[in-house]
């Protein structure tokens, strides 16, 4: 029998019972629509991850000054310990074989920037020239701090996104002036906008960027004093705690190849727990390592969404194949006519296979077009990045294929093997 009058007549079956039809693929589009809208959110949270970790720089080994753990002992262990300290970075740089450049930084205590009567929110940093090298921000206008800005204590900074437009809105700023805490500073350059998502990875605050006001980390020393931190005893009242307040509060280490991250890290640990005594007054970030686990954690999410999903289209097969059978036996009449004028098994076999493959198909595509539709309006209401990827697209078209051939299989063999004189018979 002719391939095309197969296709046409197993269409005309199809569209005689559109409602039925509908029904029996409603498995399959909640099926597809689940795995294109689950995988697209996974997606989209993978790729923002591997965003925020870039921002953080691959290459680099963060560590953080923190307030010691007193209660653990570590009281006894503080005069072996200054806190983190510029010396500490330049004991690690020595190792410029795995390190490439340590950078200082330290943020003030200065919640707020002011130009004439506009203000806004900002967390000043206070760093060295390399800063620019070891993180992923870039100068948009301008320059920023310089070896020589070090050398004269200049005030000077550079303004990030938000405070650019807070501060100036679409006016040039450099050569302006800043108000920072009691300090005037000249605007000398302003940050590229930097994207930070929702600012969390694997529990790991990210800060945004974009507030960032980045001045001469020498001036900070000479012109800005460094606050004690204060902690509330049992009466709630503020007291001094007995810990030495660290000279910076946080080391970027850039390692000059990604391959020796974890041998620098474990470099960088073994330096820091001889200078510091032992005390536990720093944390140590690996973004590299961070990265491994979004992955895995990804990969994860993924299978187990993946997997919920198909569930769905396993029922969706379970109906596509009780349809079909009832299918079989209401026709089981025209199945003896088309036997009776030259139709074989194998073209009864076909038609009834095309049309399981057609509905699960039909089902497939509005399964697309309804999960990107939902991943869509999540992005959109629920602030969540989603990526739709063409992984996802084919993979369900590909379950969708088999599930019809699979569960539309043994339908299609019963049918094709009813015997056409019983086939005729049947009322």
């Amino acid at each position: 029998m002719d391939s095309n009058f197969l296709f046409k007549i197993s269409f005309e079956a199809l569209g005689s019972h559109i409602l039925r039809t509908l029904l029996t693929m409603l498995g399959v589009i909640i099926g597809v629509a689940a795995v294109v809208a689950m995988m697209s959110i996974g997606e989209g949270a993978k790729q923002e991850a591997l965003e925020q970790i870039s921002i953080l720089g691959i290459n680099n080994v963060i560590v953080n000054a923190k307030v010691p753990q007193l209660e653990l002992g570590a009281n006894t262990g503080l005069q072996f310990s200054d806190g983190l300290t510029i010396a500490d970075g330049n004991n690690i740089g020595q190792f410029d074989e795995l390190i490439e450049n340590v950078v200082p930084q330290r943020f003030e205590n200065i919640r707020k920037i002011y130009h004439y009567s506009n203000e806004t929110e900002a967390r000043v940093v206070s760093t060295t020239p390399q800063y620019i090298y070891s993180s992923s921000v870039e100068v948009e206008r301008g320059r920023f701090i310089t070896d020589m800005d070090m050398e004269d204590f200049s005030q000077v900074c550079v303004l990030g996104a938000h405070a650019k437009k807070e501060l100036f809105a679409f006016s040039n700023p450099i050569g302006e002036i800043v108000r920072v805490g009691d300090l005037e500073f000249t605007v000398v350059g302003i940050m590229a906008d930097k994207y930070i998502g929702r600012g969390k990875v694997e529990g790991l605050e990210l800060k945004n960027l974009n507030e960032d006001v980045y001045i001469p980390l020498s001036t900070a020393q000479k012109k800005i004093e460094r606050e004690w931190i204060l902690e509330r005893n049992n009466n709630d009242e503020e007291e001094e705690i007995k810990y030495n307040i660290p000279e910076i509060d946080q080391l970027t280490i850039s390692v000059t190849n990604l391959e020796y991250v974890q041998a620098a890290t474990h470099l960088i640990e073994s330096i820091l727990a001889r200078r510091h005594g032992g005390v536990d007054d720093y944390d140590i970030i690996v973004p590299e390592s961070l990265l491994r686990q979004t992955e895995k954690t990804q990969q994860i999410f993924n299978m187990v969404m993946v997997a919920i999903a198909s569930l769905s289209l396993l029922v969706g097969g379970i109906g596509i194949m009780n349809i079909m059978l009832a299918s079989v036996l209401e026709r089981t009449r025209e199945i003896g006519v088309r036997r009776a004028v030259g139709a074989r098994r194998t073209d009864i076999l076909k038609q009834f296979l095309i049309e399981a493959v057609t509905i699960c198909l039909l089902g497939c595509i509005i399964g697309i077009s309804l999960g990107l539709f939902i991943s869509r309006g999540i992005s959109l209401y629920a602030g969540w990045p989603t990526v739709v990827s063409i992984f996802s697209i084919i993979l369900a078209v590909g379950v969708s294929t088999i599930v019809g051939i699979g569960f539309g299989m043994y339908p299609a063999h019963k049918a094709s093997k009813i015997d056409i004189i019983e086939a005729l018979r049947f009322e």
